[in-house]
């Protein structure tokens, strides 16, 4: 090949190389963009003015600012309930399903365990086959008298079979000679798991409590089933949803409503609802950057070793 043949060749390498960064760069702003809209417009009409959201067309920033809707939102006594209710509800959640989940994924992932897949087969076949909303409801409230009570919100939900294969897989992965070493120095199997394995779970075990917390926060179908009747035990997304409703039941009243509230509070089911919605996620938002450098790892390393 000839020089110029050879200049030519790399000129449009080189230009190859600077078109594909900018092309993805501009697409990936462009998905940023799509993405972060809707959390920006909401929190643009939590901000504005009650009356004047009504109107529409709010994009990324306040037409008219006001903290009103915050205000109404955080005098209401239900709200700091409903709170610390999803508070402890997600923390107490997130640390029994840990516990529980990695202890059962440990004693599957022994070989020496004659029962463990015959315990693991039993327990994957309830992904697929589930008796469903009525039987559950009966079995929570009926059979465990769990309706009225907290720990409706913990007890079903202390074990994931999702979760356990995740945790397995990833504990498998493991050097097999370090419970070697652990049991010739005398060390039990609660100890193993303790002292060894568990710290060296963090990764997966990050990820898995971020999917259980995220899962636990968001939950409001539960609250609406067992607990509807018992304001003291709302959660705070089956606030938002109550709340939800009142917005739609309120759309079909537009005009008079508008009119009340503008001799009245200054505040519109709309932008408290969209204040409902900021507070409700800023929890989550404030947590995950904390768990996302285990994220990445956790889920390609529980499952694809093994």
């Amino acid at each position: 090949m000839t020089a110029p043949a050879i200049t030519l060749n790399k000129r449009k390498s080189q230009k190859r190389d600077i078109v594909f960064p900018i092309v993805n760069t501009i697409i990936l702003c462009l998905l940023m963009f799509i993405t972060l809209y809707p959390v920006l417009n909401t929190v643009a009409i939590s901000f504005n003015d009650g009356i004047d959201a009504v109107r529409g067309g709010i994009g990324l920033w306040p037409r008219v600012f006001s903290t009103k809707a915050y205000a109404d939102l955080l005098s209401d006594e239900l709200t700091y309930n409903a709170f610390g209710i999803s508070v402890a509800r997600t923390v107490i959640t997130t640390l029994l399903n840990l516990l529980f989940t990695s202890m059962l994924a440990f004693s599957l992932s022994r070989k020496e365990y004659v029962l463990g897949k015959f315990i693991t087969l039993t327990v994957v076949m309830t992904m697929y086959v589930n008796a469903g909303l009525i039987p559950n409801f009966l079995l929570i409230s009926r059979t465990l008298n769990l309706d009225g009570t907290f720990w409706v919100y913990i007890i079903p939900t202390m074990f994931s079979c999702f979760n356990m294969i995740v945790i397995r897989t990833y504990i498998i992965g493991l050097p097999e000679a370090l419970v070697e070493s652990a049991r010739i120095d005398g060390a039990n199997d609660l100890r193993i798991f303790w002292q060894i394995i568990f710290p060296l779970c963090t990764p997966v075990l990050a990820t898995v409590a971020l999917f259980v917390a995220v899962g636990a926060w968001n939950q409001w179908f539960d609250t609406q089933l067992y607990n509807g009747g018992k304001k003291y035990l709302h959660t705070l997304q089956y606030l938002l949803k109550m709340k939800l409703a009142t917005s739609t039941q309120s759309a079909n009243s537009a005009n008079a409503t508008a009119d009340a509230l503008a001799h009245a509070s200054k505040t519109t089911p709309i932008t408290v609802r969209c204040a409902t919605t900021v507070v409700s996620a800023v929890p989550i938002l404030v947590v995950y950057p904390f768990l996302q450098r285990y994220f990445v790892t956790g889920m390609v390393l529980g499952g694809v070793k093994g």
